[in-house]
């Protein structure tokens, strides 16, 4: 499987307008892939275009890592790997347990937009 995640340059997992490196796990190859986000700063949306032409089956994601317009996006095309690790490194330590997590849809509040009270 081909798993998509997104984080800064220390390798700790971000939201995707925040993330300055789009990484592949491709566990078929046993390796993991990294990209220059081109669009870092930008927009969840303009990651997520990104991210899909990178082919991956899932992506892992935490609260808010998406928004509604890059969930629709990827909404049939990717399945959603919620998680509570933080870095790359413990989701590689934990990858057998992490995919267990896999669905086809999240609940709304893991992509809804946070809005301030």
């Amino acid at each position: 499987m081909r798993i998509a995640l997104t984080y800064d340059k220390d390798q700790n997992l971000k939201p995707l307008e925040e993330s300055e490196i789009i990484a592949i796990i491709d566990e078929e190859k046993k390796e993991v892939e990294q990209y220059e986000n081109p669009a870092y700063a930008m927009s969840k949306e303009a990651t997520m275009a990104a991210i899909l032409e990178l082919e991956p089956e899932a992506i892992v994601v935490k609260n808010q890592f998406l928004c509604p317009g890059s969930y629709m996006m990827s909404y049939g095309r990717l399945k959603y790997i919620p998680t509570t690790f933080n870095t790359l490194k413990e989701i590689l330590d934990h990858l057998e347990e992490v995919k267990k997590n896999i669905r086809e849809e999240l609940d709304e509040e893991m992509y809804a937009e946070a809005y301030p009270e």
